[in-house]
């Protein structure tokens, strides 16, 4: 199912785009932010449907990024996927330890990450690790 509102919190140009105009081609309704604080604002505004977080921002990192959202009561409950180059199997535990609903790793592959992005999408697909 597309049309779901998803929130890209990403600070390279290029990857921004990329992941957008992909999203967007799937059907996919997209909002970008280039900082952290941006983010969690356009997400209280908007609540979309599923955070791509990056975890290295300019502002501030996206583990903190991740606590402002679950700390407010309207933005707690939706997921936020880690959107990462960081992909040692320490990083994704950190990842996971610190709240992250999963991750997907960068580059991404355009092919695969429509469906990536929407197996963490519904409650049926909850805690599903799709980067694995």
């Amino acid at each position: 199912m597309a049309g779901e509102l998803i929130l890209i919190v990403e600070d390279n140009d290029k990857n921004l785009k990329l992941a957008r105009d992909v999203l967007q081609y799937r059907g996919f309704r997209t909002l970008e932010a280039m900082t952290a604080a941006e983010g969690v604002k356009l997400a209280l505004e908007h609540q979309p449907d599923l955070v791509l977080m990056d975890i290295q921002l300019p502002d501030a990192d996206g583990v903190s990024a991740l606590q402002q959202l679950r700390a407010e009561a309207m933005t707690q409950a939706i997921p936020v996927v880690a959107f990462t180059a960081s992909v040692m199997d320490a990083d994704r535990q950190r990842l996971a330890a610190a709240g992250f609903d999963g991750y997907l790793p960068k580059p991404i592959d355009v092919k695969a990450f429509p469906d990536q992005v929407q197996s963490y999408l519904g409650p049926a697909n909850e805690g599903r690790c799709a980067g694995a």
